[in-house]
């Protein structure tokens, strides 16, 4: 498959059997996207062909591929957030009464729908009040409804609690048991392991290596195919000392908190933030970063309070957020690389008070690219055709081109392969060694224990408990992250 300059995948074969989930794993960057893309009729193949039930397919449009009985979940979502969920889920099969839609009809099957997932929703309920991971259930049980005897799961627990995940695990391997094709891309080796039944790896667009069966095949075998190399303390995690006056928070309310919340990162500290799916962590985030105006409270940078409730006045004080949706919230996916790179810090840098200087956007965005690795490294490619690690690499280089105090980030490695995800590891840590302070909030836990100095845990709104590195054991951790009513 040929893009202009690019040439993405590279005479990739492999099959997929009935009854079967068959991984496809791979560093971003090395094909998977567009092969799912290729599956789901949103590219045609330059060279090659796709087979189906032992006859060759040439499906024109993603029309086509659900007609032939493909279906594709990507992890970028594509749901209406204005539309109901019952609407999202029937989108383009409406059942209809005469030439009137059949509103009760469509409510049924949606309730239908949502009891394949596990999901106790209204059907009327609009998308855009849900959480990530719900809309993410949503589109799930979307795919399921269409009856697809091929389905490619493109990191579908990127978004999703332990509980959640072992209930896709449920629906996955039902399909399997019913003989669907599964195809399962995903950057978590112990979830491939563990649901898997063969794996092809794919490394810069090429076929590496097929296993028709992972008995016997390890993490790292599969890492070491992956990355060409071996991957060893991908945190960085070193010592540091602190300063006390980075980030204070004082008793911060506002929507999604059950009680004020207060908090203190410390300049060189990173500080990590775990709870279960609902537990109030990104809502706080979005409070302290001004995204959503606080009722109450006070955030303090370096001893200084942000004077105003948005996030201009907290990008004044050097508070910056990567959102956890950054398809919708972190990128401009129709302008190039370096402009997203440039976005915040030109204000910087411009002539006569509104001229941008080419000069410096040029060599910015130059500079950034080559310090983050962006690939491909070119500013005017277009940000949304970037892969979703580079993505994240191209926003942590748009807040690098301004003085930053305070980094705030919110499920930093979502989707993102290993490889990636140590050379964000390896940056977050050089920015906490610099002064910087930087709030990491994650659901992957082992990733929290890995990078944080001090991990804070929260519960239905509120903060519950709060370790030191030392005494955060996963045990620990996860019991404070219950509700009293689920602990053991």
């Amino acid at each position: 498959m040929d893009f202009p300059g690019v040439r993405a995948l590279d005479g990739v074969s492999f099959g997929v059997r009935r009854g079967s989930v068959h991984a496809l794993i791979g560093e971003n960057g090395a094909g998977k996207s567009t092969l799912l893309k290729i599956l789901s009729g949103a590219h045609r193949p330059t060279a090659g062909t796709v087979g189906l039930h032992g006859r060759p397919q040439a499906w024109a449009s993603t029309a086509g591929a659900l007609a032939a009985g493909v279906a594709v979940i990507y992890q970028e979502l594509h749901l209406v957030p204005d539309m109901t969920v019952a609407e999202n889920l029937l989108l383009g099969r409406y059942p209809r009464r005469g030439p009137w839609l059949d509103r009760t009809a469509l409510r049924a099957e949606a309730a239908r729908l949502l009891r394949l997932v596990g999901e106790d929703l209204s059907p009327d309920t609009r998308l855009g009040r849900l959480p990530l991971a719900q809309r993410q259930m949503v589109e799930i049980a979307k795919a399921l409804g269409r009856g697809a005897p091929v389905v490619a799961f493109d990191e579908p627990t990127s978004s999703l609690s332990a509980p959640e995940t072992l209930r896709l695990f449920a629906i996955i391997r039902d399909l399997r048991a019913r003989g669907h094709a599964i195809l399962y891309v995903s950057h978590r080796m112990d979830e491939i392991l563990e649901l898997c039944d063969a794996a092809t790896v794919l490394r810069d667009g090429r076929h590496v290596v097929t296993h028709d069966t992972l008995a016997g095949v390890t993490r790292a075998d599969l890492v070491r195919s992956m990355v060409g190399r071996e991957l060893t303390n991908i945190y960085h995690y070193r010592p540091r000392p602190g300063a006390p006056g980075g980030l204070e928070v004082r008793g911060l309310a506002g929507p999604g908190l059950r009680a004020p919340v207060s908090f203190h990162v410390d300049r060189g500290e990173i500080v990590g933030f775990f709870g279960l799916i609902g537990a109030g962590r990104t809502e706080l985030m979005r409070l302290v970063c001004g995204v959503v105006p606080p009722t109450a409270g006070e955030v303090r940078v370096q001893g200084a309070t942000v004077r105003g409730r948005s996030p201009r006045a907290a990008l004044r004080a050097g508070l910056v957020f990567c959102p956890e949706d950054r398809k919708q919230e972190g990128i401009i996916a129709v302008r190039p690389v370096g402009e997203n790179i440039n976005l915040s810090a030109r204000r910087r840098h411009v002539r006569a008070g509104f001229w941008l200087d080419p000069a410096w956007e040029r060599d910015n965005a130059r500079t950034q690219i080559a310090r983050l690795g962006v690939r491909p490294a070119d500013p005017a490619a277009l940000m949304g055709l970037l892969s979703g690690g580079n993505q994240q690499k191209a926003i942590l280089a748009r807040w690098l081109s301004d003085p930053v105090r305070v980094m705030v980030l919110d499920e930093p490695t979502r989707g993102i392969d290993l490889g990636a995800k140590s050379e964000i590891y390896a940056l977050l840590q050089e920015l906490a060694a610099a002064g910087t302070s930087v709030v990491v909030v994650s659901s992957d836990l082992p990733e929290v224990l890995g990078l944080a100095d001090r991990v804070i845990v929260m519960c239905a709104g509120a903060i519950a408990a709060e370790f030191t590195r030392a005494a955060a054991s996963p045990e620990a951790v996860l019991h404070a992250a219950l509700p009293a009513s689920a602990s053991p």
